[in-house]
């Protein structure tokens, strides 16, 4: 959208301050993000995006989609402070690998020994999101696969219901920045026949991945591009309330090439963003603007409390 002009046409009437600007002047640029990129927020900040209306709106549902490289770098600090905060929303990682948006090249998740695609090897160890949020003190904790329905939608609901921060880990497959030889989430796997890489103006059809294994199965899944994963679902004995023994389980499949799914960690007796910070149950952009900005004398007696 870079290429549209923002159009100079405003109402006679504006009112104007002291300046002779209208509000118009301070709207800035067109946005150059896709339209369809619901908090609209830049990359790595949808945390601070939904972090704003949150505080302003606490009445309404709050679902963020990010993906590894925004959430694991340029944003990792915006992710932390969201689990910090214990904000109220569900946190959706598409976890693949790769740097999409700049053509393929390794994220913070992609494990040692990975090749790119003109033929690097990665050397640096990954940060594990779901280790990481448990780490930070997340109260609920999950990992999926894009193609598993069965286990992914009930994981959604529950996280939609959990009051609190919400982190799903999906592991998801790159159909286009994957397509070359050594590429993997867990191991390598050599192909029988080359496949070339794909332009980036174009992405193939592809067949649907999907997953479907009991509890307590493993089950070894080929990507479109040759790689494998190892899927791992949770059973039944597993303690999802217990941070410790749950990061140790995490370790000790990932050693083995394993990704556990599942709900893998909850706790529902922390206090959410609202409750720690005593906010009013009535939204704030609902409250009337006197109410808002008392002014001086009002601003005094409300931090009087805290002397």
């Amino acid at each position: 959208m870079t290429f549209i002009a923002k159009p100079k046409v405003a109402h006679p009437s504006l009112p104007k301050n002291g300046l002779g600007f209208t509000r118009r002047d301070y709207e800035g640029a067109l946005s150059t993000l896709c339209a369809g990129c619901g908090f609209n927020s830049v990359h790595g900040r949808m945390p601070s995006i939904a972090m704003g209306a949150n505080a302003a709106n606490r009445r309404l549902t709050y679902i963020g989609v990010s993906g590894d490289g925004d959430t694991l770098s340029i944003g990792l600090g915006q992710f932390c402070h969201a689990i910090r905060r214990n904000l109220n929303m569900l946190y959706i990682i598409e976890n693949n690998g790769v740097y999409g948006l700049t053509k393929g090249q390794f994220s913070a998740s992609a494990d040692i020994g990975t090749k790119a695609k003109k033929g690097e090897t990665n050397f640096q160890p990954p940060i594990d999101p779901v280790l990481l949020a448990m780490t930070l003190g997340a109260s609920f904790v999950a990992r999926s696969f894009s193609g598993d329905k069965a286990q992914l939608v009930p994981l959604i609901q529950a996280g939609l219901r959990h009051e609190g921060f919400a982190l799903i880990d999906v592991l998801s497959p790159c159909v286009t920045f994957n397509d070359h030889e050594g590429s993997t989430k867990s191991y390598a796997y050599t192909r029988e026949h080359y496949e070339p890489a794909v332009h980036a103006d174009f992405v193939p059809l592809e067949r649907e991945i999907t997953a479907e294994y009991r509890e307590g199965e493993t089950l070894p899944l080929v990507m479109h591009d040759g790689s494998r994963i190892v899927l791992r679902k949770l059973d039944s004995a597993y303690d999802p309330t217990n941070r410790t023994t749950a990061a140790a389980q995490i370790q000790e499949r990932m050693k083995s090439g394993e990704y556990l799914t599942g709900l893998l960690y909850v706790e529902r007796s922390q206090n959410e963003f609202h409750q720690v910070n005593a906010t009013p149950d009535q939204p704030l952009n609902s409250l009337a603007y006197e109410t808002l900005s008392p002014g001086a004398k009002g601003l005094e007696k409300a931090l009087a409390r805290y002397r």
